[in-house]
């Protein structure tokens, strides 16, 4: 088990801020689905409230709340360790995603949406290009749950809405670092623009193609990641592995 150490991460201020007690859930759920919070690192409150210039108490909070979606889970005396979803589990995850979330944006696309909801979700949509290309992967994975689960809620069912929201949490995006390295990000990211368009076009066969491509980047990425880490731990010459 790995202790935080401290060390500065990506993660914003809150200093003066208001509502800052959802703030700091919604920016430490982004640090854990984009990876910048580490599995199995034990945080404690007071060294990530330290960083977010707040006092420990609504970390702590937040925290408590991630700790109840399944994001982390609590180490006594200790602080919050993050988890990780096994393979089987993450496919589990994708194809509930893949049974929900594909025949929805057909079915969206097929009925219409008001040219004013289009319009209401291009800035999200240039809002996860911009985070990609400053590779800015917390406010990357914001956005991206603020605009899938808006793009959602056009099919007019909360609940389908909160169930995708709990999965695409549970699923982390471990590899969005490598994703940007490999300059794979950005090209991902515009396909929200294109899905805008399809559905404008009410074009139901590639709207449904494309939510479908889409979420199997999830997977993908997810894939390349734990191959990569399999490699470094066979590595030759690494005395740390033995």
């Amino acid at each position: 088990m790995t202790a935080d150490d401290g060390a500065a991460l990506a993660l914003p201020s809150f200093e003066g801020r208001r509502s800052m007690r959802q703030e700091i859930i919604e920016t430490l759920r982004g640090a854990v689905i984009s990876g910048e919070l580490r599995p199995g690192v034990v945080y404690s409150a007071p060294s990530l409230a330290e960083q977010f210039g707040v006092s420990a108490t609504p970390v702590r909070e937040a925290m408590l709340d991630l700790a109840k979606e399944g994001l982390i889970e609590t180490v006594r005396n200790k602080g919050f360790r993050i988890t990780e979803p096994t393979e089987r589990e993450l496919d589990d995850l994708t194809e509930l995603r893949l049974l929900i979330e594909v025949p929805t944006a057909r079915r969206i696309a097929e009925a219409g949406v008001a040219p004013s909801d289009i319009e209401r979700l291009r800035p999200l949509a240039a809002g996860i290009e911009d985070a990609a290309t400053r590779h800015d992967f917390i406010a990357h994975v914001t956005i991206d749950m603020d605009f899938h689960l808006t793009l959602l809620g056009f099919a007019g069912n909360a609940h389908l809405v909160e169930t995708v929201r709990s999965l695409r949490a549970r699923s982390r995006i471990y590899g969005l670092k490598t994703l940007a390295e490999r300059n794979e990000l950005i090209p991902s990211s515009h396909e929200h623009a294109e899905l805008l368009d399809l559905i404008e076009a009410r074009d139901a066969e590639g709207a449904e193609e494309l939510m479908r491509r889409h979420i199997g980047h999830v997977r993908g990425i997810w894939a390349s990641e734990k191959r990569a880490e399999e490699a470094a731990d066979e590595a030759p010459g690494d005395d740390s592995k033995r």
